[in-house]
């Protein structure tokens, strides 16, 4: 059987001298070979404004046209979302396959939806990305199969037989099924709110270590609970958020939740569909983002991350940046500057000092203080040992005598208990 071709070249407009240009053009190559598309070449051009009819010049459609036809390319991969009529007419000048950044990013996710949620999510907006696109797609997907055409084969093939109506009938129905799944979510996020334990939410660009930094946290914290997550070193490894619990020694505890990594241009049709999803962001009472400190564009990773939080309304929420990967730079770590940590989770260093940090945020409503609990009253004692710091246990001729670190609202609850009782500020 005949190999497939695979060879991909990949074309950007430089509209009015970006910054980031360069590097969104090396994502771009990234996506590409994440859905295994060996990219051999590679055109760009520099313009005041994007050419509505053919997104490049029509010089430059020419030149592009023999850039293929030299290297035996069968696709052309565009830096920006292409229009119906953009990916009509260049389709029809090169006659190749045209694809845009979007489906690339709607290709991964599509290959990398484990929970039915997920599925469902990148569903919807891969069918709300073709639904305007149904002409201008319609021979080149005939032709070569769904998406970037590498992997998902065949789903081009079932998208060309629906008609727009039941495109819109089979979104209708998805949606349907994600509320169910939605409204129990919120059921689960609710009864997690009751208990008053504090939720840490880990954001931060796609591949910069979010899940590999909770399972370290488990490691260290929690060895023995067999709960670590997926964690590989490709983009958008994780999907689905996943909620864990952290017991710490002091027997503090909160709740880390481990999200959808973000990229430069996130189609709006995925934060639109992933929504639902991106909310435990938006409850979380502490954001840890979480940097690759060894990308040398790491201050533009951290941009789009923020501008990505301001567009879901999390940017109110209070955080802090753990710089992941300082083993791979010069820089000293573990050390903490104001709300960064530098830290490396593959060397396991640097995860003290972040805790510590996430402690003086989100457990301000401790308090130290020392109590004579009545001998009648034993059970307050076996109470704070399990929910409290307890630092030193003596007994007095009218009780036992606590000193240690509790939460203020169980210290006002069981004060008129307590003989004697004295705050330490």
């Amino acid at each position: 059987m005949e190999q497939p071709n695979n060879k991909a070249v990949i074309v950007g407009v430089n509209v009015q001298d970006r910054p980031d240009f360069a590097y969104s053009m090396e994502e771009l190559r990234n996506l590409a070979d994440a859905c295994n598309i060996d990219v051999v070449g590679e055109l760009t051009q520099k313009v005041a404004k994007i050419n509505s009819s053919q997104y490049l010049g029509t010089g430059k459609v020419v030149e592009l046209s023999a850039l293929v036809e030299e290297l035996d390319a069968s696709t052309v991969i565009f830096n920006d979302e292409l229009s119906p009529s953009q990916i009509r007419n260049l389709e029809s000048a090169l006659q190749k396959k045209v694809i845009d950044r979007t489906i690339l990013i709607l290709d991964i996710f599509a290959q990398r939806a484990r929970t039915r949620e997920a599925q469902l999510q990148v569903e919807v907006a891969q069918l709300q990305y073709m639904l305007p696109r149904l002409v201008g797609l319609r021979e080149s997907l005939g032709r070569q199969g769904g998406g970037s055409g590498m992997k998902n084969k065949g789903t081009g093939e079932t998208k060309l037989e629906l008609d727009r109506r039941r495109i819109e009938d089979r979104i209708s129905a998805l949606q349907t099924e994600l509320e169910k799944l939605v409204a129990q979510r919120q059921v689960q996020r609710k009864q997690r709110q009751k208990t008053g334990v504090p939720v840490v939410c880990l954001v931060g660009y796609t591949n910069a270590g979010k899940s590999s930094l909770m399972n370290a946290m488990l490691d260290q914290y929690m060895p023995d609970s067999n709960k670590q997550v997926l964690a590989k070193d490709m983009l958008f490894a994780t999907l689905e958020t996943s909620v864990r619990s952290i017991e710490l020694p002091d027997n503090k505890s909160f709740l880390l939740t481990d999200t959808v990594g973000f990229v430069s241009k996130l189609p709006h049709y995925l934060v639109k569909a992933f929504r639902s999803t991106l909310e435990e962001v938006t409850e979380a009472d502490l954001l840890i983002q979480v940097v690759d400190y060894s990308n040398l564009e790491y201050e533009r990773l951290i941009e789009v991350t923020n501008t990505t939080l301001k567009e879901l309304g999390a940017d109110h929420i209070p955080m802090i940046y753990a710089y992941n990967k300082t083993d791979l730079t010069g820089e000293r770590y573990p050390q903490v500057n104001g709300d960064k940590v530098y830290l490396s989770v593959k060397q396991q260093s640097g995860l003290e000092e972040l805790i510590t940090l996430v402690k003086e945020r989100i457990f301000q409503d401790y308090m130290e203080c020392e109590v004579i609990i009545p001998f009648a009253e034993g059970r307050l004692v076996a109470y704070f040992n399990a929910n409290a710091h307890v630092r030193e246990t003596g007994y007095e001729p009218n009780g036992t005598r606590l000193t240690m670190e509790c939460k203020r609202a169980d210290y006002e609850k069981y004060q008129h208990l307590f003989v004697e009782p004295e705050a330490i500020e």
